[in-house]
């Protein structure tokens, strides 16, 4: 029989041996935790379950997704990054990137004073260049550098936050480059400037500077990549020595030399936060532009490098209270116009073009130089009303053509701006009539003969009837050709020119270096032509020299950096004689007077003897003196640009004032030394009976010293048919 609790007692063998599990109570024991699950998605179901499988699987596929795309680009990126990294050059290679050369000039001392092209003071390192330095560089442009893998995204982050603060675009403005994305911009991303391929080298380089989402990522591809290359200090080498810097110089030691005359291993604290702060906006901050600006920039990094720990509390306290300032050598800044015109009288291969590093020698007198400057500064500050637009040039040059001083205008601390003393062409008014006087007495006249100031007309075929007058409107009758230049009367001048031949008169002048176009006119006795202030100076240091025509020059040698020997030498200096020695000193004699008893008085140098001659162009266009000493040549010229006529100055007025101020100063120290003419002998008085004042013929009373007008007055008859 059965009992319904059978079940539910144990038999005695199993109270006697426990019971052990068998494989088929296992699944038994473990079904209902499997179970589990099951009920718990069955309790899922329905709308909310399906949308949340939904969910749960897109998010695994793009998880999937991303982590290949990922592992993709990641691939991608590291073949771009071997392939920079195959490219890139040696660090020595490296580390000069300039696509031209650079030029030094000298003064006739030996002293360097202006600097052309790109500026390259030799090769320094992380290591050798002064500390000071480098953490500058590091405070300012790149506190992470040493941490960093060649990017910063956390600089990057920072960087488009601030742009878009300020109203930019994420990439507009501040770019978070390290200092190894800046170094890979400087190498233009490994592409070398070729002038085949560029239209010209600004052209390249505003390539290497363009800021698309492209070329930002194609330079932390190449940043990466010089950084698996590169340690950090050749990085930052490479860095130092291709940064542009301002006032032309590229690299530290170059702008170490160039601001501070020293090397870049002994810069101080606050020097090498000056040339730190450059990196930013090295033209506008350049301490040669305005330092005041450069200084308080040097400032602000200094307070970066004593956040950073470079710098005590006390050290940036003494460093902010005695900023950096420019050596004397970088403060001269004299000689921009002069430099310019050397660079143009040179090869542009080895000039302006070069690509190799030159030194040119040259002529320039720094303290003449500044004479010049002076001088031009104090008339126009002291005698020129204020916001006058009038302009002037100098130049100052030695007998044999050598210039020692020039000033193209009245700013001074300028370079590649208009120059008047060598570019512009001017009437020459009466600062042209020494060579009509020259002419004369090559010809045998003397500085006694006399010829008639008188009114005077000509016929000039093609144009009609042409009178000439004198300045001031006065006629002075018989005059001595010296009294004729010291009033610098103009019917004289045009008589004499045309009874000794206007060709002859256009070929005396020319020989003497005025190469511009004379005009084949009468007026050309009166300065109706055109030339530059450096054309007429040079043509009276001829005259200075005993009649010996010269070439101005400011180039006295050229050579390479490194070599010995020169590549060129002089072009300019004394050529070919124009008039005998005699009629020259004969001539410096007449202008003598000029000084003393004519148009040029305020050119007076006190006991020391001075020579030359005022010039006023048609309606006061232009407005002359040059003149000498037994030293030095001197020319100013003063105008206008746009020809508009000067309210009341002439050739002997403020032109010969800027010329004693420039000759004063340049002639101080100097001893006093005559100038090398001859007084002619005067012509002898012969008596003679006493006529009746009207029986005796008009020509009759003018002989006796009047030879010359006779002459004159026949060959006029002869030619004019006027009786």
């Amino acid at each position: 029989m059965t009992d319904s609790r059978r079940g539910k007692n144990r038999l005695v063998a199993d109270r006697r041996y426990p019971k052990t599990p068998t494989k088929a109570s296992q699944p038994r024991k473990a079904a209902p935790a499997k179970r589990k699950p099951t009920r718990a998605k069955a309790k899922r179901g329905g709308i909310i379950g399906f949308f949340t499988g939904i969910i749960g699987w897109v998010f695994r596929f793009l998880f999937r997704l991303f982590v290949r795309a990922g592992l993709v680009a990641a691939i991608i990126v590291a073949g771009f990054v071997g392939y920079e990294y195959t490219t890139l050059p040696e660090v020595s290679d490296a580390l000069d990137g300039r696509a031209r050369g650079s030029v030094q000039l000298l003064d006739r001392d030996g002293v360097a004073f202006a600097w052309r092209g790109d500026q390259f003071g030799g090769v320094v390192t992380a290591d050798t260049v002064s500390p000071h330095l480098k953490n500058a560089v590091i405070a300012t442009e790149d506190r992470r550098f040493y941490s960093h893998f060649g990017i910063s995204p956390r600089g990057v982050a920072s960087a488009v936050r601030i742009n878009l603060s300020e109203g930019r675009g994420p990439l507009s403005g501040h770019g978070g480059s390290t200092i190894t994305q800046q170094t890979a911009k400087l190498l233009c991303l490994g592409v070398t400037y070729d002038p085949n391929d560029w239209k010209n080298e600004a052209e390249y380089v505003a390539d290497c500077r363009r800021g698309s989402l492209y070329r930002k990522a194609k330079e932390a591809v190449y940043a990466i990549a010089m950084e698996i290359k590169y340690s950090k200090d050749e990085i930052l080498s490479i860095y130092l020595n291709r940064a542009y810097m301002g006032g032309g110089a590229y690299g530290a030691a170059a702008a170490a030399e160039r601001y501070f005359s020293k090397p870049a291993s002994a810069l101080t604290p606050q020097e090498g936060a000056m040339i730190a702060g450059l990196l930013t906006a090295p033209s506008s901050l350049a301490p040669t532009s305005n330092l005041e600006r450069s200084q308080a920039r040097a400032a602000t990094v200094l307070r970066l490098m004593n956040e950073q720990g470079f710098l005590s509390d006390e050290q940036t306290r003494a460093a902010q209270a005695n900023p950096a300032t420019l050596s004397d050598k970088a403060k001269t800044q004299t000689g921009g116009y002069f430099a310019d015109w050397v660079m143009q009288s040179g090869p542009d291969f080895f000039t302006r073009d070069t690509t190799e590093d030159v030194v040119i020698s040259t002529t320039l007198d720094q303290r003449i130089q500044k004479a010049a400057e002076d001088a031009i500064k104090t008339v126009f500050a002291t005698k020129v009303r204020e916001g006058s637009k009038a302009q002037a040039a100098i130049v100052v040059m030695s007998a044999d053509g050598a210039v020692r001083g020039m000033v193209g205008g009245r700013q001074t601390n300028v370079s590649g701006v208009f120059n008047r003393a060598t570019q512009a062409k001017r009437q020459t008014g009466s600062a042209f009539k020494p060579f009509v006087y020259a002419t004369a007495l090559e010809l045998g006249y003397g500085p006694y003969d006399r010829v008639t100031d008188e009114p005077f007309c000509m016929n000039i075929p093609g144009s009609g009837r042409w009178c000439p007058e004198n300045y001031s409107g006065n006629y002075y009758g018989s005059v001595t050709l010296t009294e004729a230049l010291a009033k610098s009367l103009n019917i004289p001048a045009v008589k004499i020119s045309e009874s000794v031949g206007r060709d002859l008169v256009r070929k005396v002048s020319e020989d003497f270096g005025i190469q511009s176009s004379l005009t084949d006119t009468p007026a050309l006795a009166l300065g109706a032509s055109e030339a530059s202030l450096l054309e007429m100076t040079g043509a009276y240091a001829g005259i200075l020299n005993g009649g010996s025509s010269v070439t101005p020059y400011g180039l006295v040698e050229l050579r390479l950096v490194g070599e010995d020997q020169p590549m060129m030498g002089s072009g300019g200096g004394i050529g070919e004689r124009v008039i005998n020695e005699e009629a020259s000193r004969q001539l410096i004699w007449m202008m003598e007077k000029v000084i003393t008893e004519g148009t040029g008085g305020r050119a007076k140098l006190g006991d020391r003897q001075v020579a030359g001659k005022t010039g006023t162009s048609q309606e006061a266009r232009d407005a002359w003196f040059i003149g000498f000493t037994a030293d030095y040549v001197t020319g100013v010229w003063m105008g206008y640009d746009d020809n508009t006529p000067l309210a009341g100055v002439t050739g002997s007025g403020l032109p010969a004032e800027i010329w004693h101020e420039a000759m004063v100063r340049v002639h101080d120290g100097l001893p006093v030394r005559p100038l090398p003419m001859i007084e002619p002998t005067p012509p002898r008085q012969v008596a003679q009976p006493q006529q009746p004042q009207q029986q005796q013929p008009a020509r009759q009373r003018d002989q006796g010293g009047n030879a010359l007008e006779n002459a004159l007055n026949q060959i006029l008859r002869d030619i004019l048919g006027r009786n």
